[in-house]
C-alpha cells in the first residue's frame, strides 16, 4: 500500500512542488483539508479531502476538520506495537508517514492595524496544533514538517535512504514542531493578556522569539550569539534599514539599544545627539541644528567617542555627515538620511549607518537572566516633569537652569549606577558611571569636567546619603543639583546646599540602572 501524507498548511510556499514530488516520485497518497486541498486540486495534484477520508464532514464553519480518530489514530499509532496495528486494521485507519502542518497566521493577524479581538480569536488554530503535537510525539514512526524550509531536506533524506528518513532528521523535525506550537501558544497568551489592560506582570510568563539572524559571536569570540525577533511582524531594530557598513555584532546591537533609549528622551525637543561607549554615554548634547548637537556631544569627550555609537534625533544632513566621517565610529543611527549625506558617509564604508524612523519602539518589559531563571521588570519609561520636582533650597532655579537640570537628569537616567552627570549648555561635560560609591562617581565626573565645571549643573541617579558629594560639587563650582531625595540624611544635604548657595531639586523618583 502507498504511504500516506497529511498536508494542511497556512503557509503554502513550495507546497505544490513538494506535493508533486511526493506523488510522482515517491508514490504517496495525499489527504488534505480546506484551502490546502483546493490548492493541490487546482494544480492537478491527486488529493483526498479529509472529510472524504474520515467520512465526517467539516463542521462549525471549518472549526472542526481534522479532529477525528482516523486522523489522530493514523498519526499516533506505534508501528512496533501489535495492539496498535490491530486497532488500525479494525477501524480501517491507515498509518500516516508524513504530516505537513503549519498554523493559522495568528501572529500576522494581530500585527495588522485595527485588528479586533474577534478577528484574532478566529485565527487561534485548534486542529493544527493537535496534529503537530501528536506527530511530534510520535517522531519515532513518522515525520512532521512545520516549515517550507524543511521540504528540500526531507526529499533529500527520502531519496538517499530509499524511503527511510533518518531518526536524527525526524527528531530534529519534532523539536522544531514543538518550538512552533510553543511560540504560537505564547503569542496567543501574550495577546490575550494585553487585552486585559493590566500593568501586572503575567504569571506564568511565556517568552517566544524566532532567530532573525545568527551573529558572529557574543560579547567575546568564544560565545555563540544570535539576534532574535519577538512577534510575527518586525518591530524595533528589525525594522531598521542599514544603508552601509559591516554586519552588526552583538556588542553593536547592545550599544545601539542604549543609544536609542537615550535619544528617545529627546524625540520632541530641539536637535540632540548622543555617543555611546560600552552602553554609557560619553557625550550627549542638544543644539540649534543636528550638526551642532553632534559636534557638542563629540567634543564633550572626543577621546572616548573614538569607536563609539552615535544616535541622532534628526535626519543626517550633509554637514553632519561631513563631521561623522572625521573620526572612527562603529555605528550611526538616525530617523533618516539626506541623499547628499549618504554619499558623504560612503567615505567611511565600514561604518554601520542605520535608519530607524521610529526611535521610540522599545520593549515594555526587560528580562535579565539569573541562575535557575530570569528577572522581569517593566521598562523605565517614566517621563520627567520638572513641575513635579521639589525645589528644597532657599535658592530657586531660573527657567534656563531648570532646563539644564532636566537635560542632565534625562541623561543620568541612562548611565550605569552609581551615576553622576555634569552638564553645561545642555552638553554633558562629565560622566561618572558604575562606581561602587557615589563619591567615586562624582570624583570621576568632576575630574572629566575640569575647568568647564564652573557654572554647571549636576544630576545624581540616587540620593546622597551624606553631604560630602554636595560639598565637593559646590567647591568645584557646580551651581545646581538634581537628585531623587529620600535619604534619612536629606536634611544634611539640603543644609549644605543652602550654606554653600547652590540650588537643589529633588525629583522624588530614582533611576538606578544596574
Amino acid at each position: 500500500m502507498a504511504r500516506l501524507a497529511l498536508l494542511s498548511v497556512s503557509d503554502k510556499a513550495g507546497l505544490v512542488e513538494f506535493a508533486k514530488v511526493l506523488v510522482e516520485e515517491f508514490g504517496f497518497d495525499i489527504v488534505s483539508s480546506g484551502g490546502t486541498a483546493k490548492s493541490l486540486k487546482d494544480a492537478a495534484v491527486p488529493v483526498t479531502k479529509v472529510s472524504d477520508y474520515t467520512g465526517s464532514p467539516e463542521i462549525l464553519g471549518g472549526r472542526v476538520k481534522t479532529l477525528h480518530p482516523k486522523i489522530h489514530g493514523g498519526i499516533l499509532a506505534r508501528r512496533d506495537m501489535p495492539d496498535h496495528l490491530i486497532d488500525l486494521e479494525n477501524n480501517d485507519i491507515r498509518p500516516i508517514d508524513l504530516v505537513v502542518v503549519n498554523l493559522y497566521p495568528f501572529k500576522q493577524t494581530i500585527a495588522k492595524p485595527g485588528v479586533t479581538l474577534e478577528d484574532a480569536v478566529e485565527q487561534i488554530d485548534i486542529g493544527g496544533p493537535a496534529m503537530v503535537r501528536a506527530s511530534a510525539k510520535n517522531f519515532a514512526h513518522l515525520t512532521i514538517l512545520t516549515n517550507p524550509g524543511q521540504y528540500d531536506e526531507y526529499l533529500s533524506e527520502y531519496r538517499s535512504s530509499k524511503g527511510e528518513v533518518s531518526l536524527n532528521f525526524r527528531q530534529r523535525a519534532s523539536l522544531a514542531a514543538f518550538q512552533h506550537t510553543a511560540g504560537y501558544d505564547s503569542a496567543i497568551a501574550q495577546y490575550l493578556a494585553a487585552q486585559l489592560d493590566t500593568a501586572a506582570l503575567p504569571d506564568p510568563l511565556s517568552l517566544s522569539a524566532t532567530q532573525l539572524q545568527p551573529l558572529r559571536y557574543g560579547e567575546n569570540p568564544h560565545q555563540a550569539a544570535g539576534w532574535y525577533q519577538s512577534g510575527a511582524a518586525p518591530t524595533g531594530w528589525a525594522t531598521a534599514t542599514k544603508l552601509q557598513g559591516k554586519e552588526l555584532s552583538y556588542n553593536n546591537l547592545v550599544d545601539l539599544e542604549a543609544a536609542r533609549r537615550i535619544i528617545t528622551e529627546f524625540i520632541d525637543t530641539e536637535p540632540a545627539a548622543t555617543i555611546i561607549k560600552h552602553t554609557n554615554p560619553c557625550g550627549s548634547a542638544m543644539g540649534s541644528t543636528i550638526v551642532e548637537a553632534y559636534q557638542k556631544a563629540f567634543n564633550a569627550d572626543a577621546t572616548s567617542a573614538f569607536g563609539g555609537i552615535v544616535a541622532l534625533n534628526r535626519s543626517i544632513d550633509a554637514a553632519t555627515a561631513e563631521e561623522l566621517t572625521k573620526t572612527f565610529l562603529e555605528c550611526v543611527v538616525a530617523p533618516g538620511c539626506d541623499p547628499a549625506a549618504q554619499e558623504l558617509l560612503q567615505k567611511k564604508g565600514n561604518v554601520r549607518v542605520l535608519l530607524l524612523p521610529d526611535l521610540t519602539g522599545g520593549a515594555d518589559f526587560l528580562v535579565k537572566d539569573i541562575a535557575g531563571g530570569f528577572l522581569v521588570q517593566a521598562a523605565d519609561k517614566l517621563v520627567a516633569n520638572p513641575t513635579d520636582w521639589n525645589i528644597v533650597t532657599d535658592k530657586k532655579p531660573t527657567p534656563e537652569e531648570l532646563e539644564e537640570l532636566l537635560f542632565a537628569w534625562k541623561i543620568c537616567k541612562h548611565v550605569k549606577s552609581n551615576a553622576i552627570v555634569i552638564a553645561k549648555n545642555r552638553t554633558t561635560i562629565g560622566v561618572g558611571a558604575g562606581q561602587m560609591n557615589r563619591v567615586g562617581s562624582a570624583k570621576i565626573a568632576l575630574e572629566q569636567a575640569g575647568a568647564e565645571v564652573i557654572g554647571s549643573v549636576l544630576a545624581s541617579d540616587g540620593f546622597f546619603p551624606f553631604d560630602d558629594s554636595v560639598r565637593a560639587a559646590a567647591a568645584a563650582g557646580i551651581k545646581a543639583i538634581v537628585q531623587p531625595g529620600g535619604s534619612m540624611r536629606d536634611g544634611e544635604s539640603i543644609a549644605a546646599a543652602n550654606e554653600l548657595g547652590i540650588i537643589m531639586a529633588m525629583t522624588g523618583v530614582r533611576h538606578f540602572m544596574h
